[in-house]
């Protein structure tokens, strides 16, 4: 495999203080040569007096946030933490939402499960009902509800990057152990709601260089109780998402292992035979890469988000890809924007919707995006363009009414926090958030550091929160941001078949998760990493 001239800058040094005398981490392009989600030998956190304080909610003009991971009181958990959410929102009855999270019991421990609550009122008040299963290291949670309101929730499962998929069709209460989803390091997922062949199926990919067992690509076509052998997919692409258009055709997007950004299309997945081919493959250029490092630790600045347009509009079936990049040649990192009018075999230029000044010193990341059933795109991100150090952050938003040609003017959407404090021996505050967006707005799960915490890193502590971002909250909402350039052709690779604070809330009821019992598997050694070129020397962190 040969490498771009861009692709040999494995290592960008940032060691840059801040006015309040934090610095930022070594920034590494992606791809990582070392596993992140593991737990290090380390055993669960042991047990401890439970204290308390009232939860966060915290508001932000028209915003409020309000935290999720609270106790059976509705209170804050002091000397826990919780980052990385992914939310799901019943789409038969919008008030019920399902929040998933790394859940770390103590600060003083980098051993984390699998966290969840859920809320029936909207996401003002949040239930927190515990793990998925006590004393059972999980991270990388993703989840998401099908068009009948029953919620899945993907997460790692142990050090050796294997997963399952659980389910709940009470509203996020009660979970059910799927079977064992093969899976790896970064893994993401989706369901198909079309009402094709692959009406139901879930796809799932992940890194190949840290998988379970073998491959980067799956499916299951029983709502992941079982889950067929594991595929590779076109130039080894992770760090992504995945989506489904509404003729049942499955597109991934993601970063290669040089450092470039694809769309992959399969046309065949929903078919439900044993042998699954990608046969669209785009480059799609998003004026950057991702990196590790920077203001966020060890963590990603963000990883890549795909999404499709299923409005029915004249927009429909539009794919669109984001990612925060940090831009060739440049430094901080920008909310790049790409959009695909003609199935994937083409993308637009690369748009910036972050519409502060260009200024190599400032962060927006963490980008995600959704498209509501309208046809509106939301995003939203971190952004410290207000922040005289660099480094403290506020979530941001903008929207796009016209197929992300243009983009509303950007509102903060939060309080400042940051995003350095509360690290719980994991430096820190996980690799992504998520939104997923309706007619009227967008639902969002963020972790911020608004309660302080005296024991905590920074003197503050990681919790998750959900708020509502809308395209009312803000300015006029005449999407006269700079105009994305006129969509030229990216390059395509020949078609390549892939082988086989405030009040405490009332008191909510608790649920337990009930698992159903399935072998113990095999205790092994850590995989080892599939054959890559041998990397350029880098300093050490």
């Amino acid at each position: 495999m040969s490498y771009r001239p861009s692709a040999t800058i494995l290592v960008l040094l940032l060691a840059l203080s801040t006015a309040s005398g934090q610095t930022l981490a070594p920034v590494r392009k992606l791809r990582l040569n070392e596993p992140l989600e593991t737990s290090k030998n380390m055993p669960p956190a042991p047990p401890r007096k439970i204290e308390t304080s009232p939860r966060m909610i915290s508001q932000f003009g028209v915003f409020t946030s309000y935290q999720a991971n609270v106790d059976a009181s509705g209170n804050n958990i002091l000397n826990d933490a919780a980052n990385e959410p992914a939310i799901s929102v019943d789409p038969t009855d919008g008030n019920k939402m399902v929040i998933a999270w790394r859940q770390f019991d103590s600060i003083q421990s980098d051993f984390r499960q699998g966290g969840w609550g859920y809320t029936t009122d909207g996401g003002i008040h949040w239930t927190f009902p515990g793990v998925l299963e006590s004393g059972v290291f999980r991270s990388d949670p993703v989840t998401h509800a099908d068009e009948t309101g029953k919620f899945f929730y993907l997460s790692l499962l142990g050090d050796n990057f294997c997963d399952d998929v659980w389910r709940s069709t009470d509203g996020g209460q009660v979970w059910t152990q799927g079977g064992p989803g093969h899976g790896g390091d970064k893994e993401w997922f989706t369901i198909d709601k079309t009402g094709g062949p692959g009406h139901g199926f879930q796809y799932q990919f992940w890194s190949g260089f840290f998988p379970c067992d073998t491959g980067e690509f799956n499916r299951s076509t029983d709502g992941g109780l079982t889950w067929m052998s594991p595929i590779n997919v076109p130039n080894d692409t992770d760090t992504g998402a995945l989506d489904v258009d509404t003729n049942g055709n499955l597109f991934i997007g993601g970063s290669d292992f040089n450092g470039q950004f694809r769309c992959l299309r399969s046309s065949d997945a929903q078919n439900g035979n044993p042998t699954i081919t990608f046969d669209q493959n785009t480059l799609v250029n998003l004026g950057g890469f991702l990196i590790q490092g920077g203001i966020n630790g060890i963590g990603l600045c963000g990883q890549t988000f795909i999404a499709v347009d299923r409005s029915g509009t004249a927009t429909n079936n539009n794919i669109y890809m984001l990612a925060s990049v940090v831009p060739n040649g440049g430094n901080g990192t920008d909310v790049m924007f790409a959009r695909s009018t003609d199935g994937g075999l083409t993308f637009s230029a690369p748009h910036r919707i972050n519409d502060d000044p260009v200024n190599p010193n400032k962060w927006h990341f963490f980008g995600t995006l959704s498209v509501a059933s309208n046809g509106r795109i939301d995003a939203v991100w971190y952004d410290t363009r207000n922040a005289p150090n660099n480094i403290d952050s506020q979530l941001f938003y903008s929207f796009s009414t016209d197929g992300g040609v243009t983009w509303a003017p950007n509102i903060a959407a939060s309080n400042t926090f940051n995003p350095q404090a509360g690290f719980p021996q994991n430096q820190k505050i996980g690799d992504y958030i998520t939104i997923v967006s309706d007619n009227t707005g967008g639902n969002v799960a963020y972790a911020a550091t608004f309660n302080v915490n005296p024991n905590a890193v920074g003197g503050h502590e990681q919790d998750v929160y959900f708020v509502r971002v809308f395209p009312s909250g803000g300015p006029t909402p005449t999407p006269t941001v700079t105009p994305t350039s006129t969509p030229t052709p990216t390059a395509t690779a020949t078609p390549t078949p892939t082988p086989t604070a405030t009040p405490t809330p009332s008191p909510s009821p608790t649920a337990t998760p009930t698992s159903t019992p399935r072998p113990t598997p095999t205790p092994r050694t850590m995989p080892t990493p599939r054959t890559r070129p041998t990397p350029l020397p880098r300093p050490s962190p």
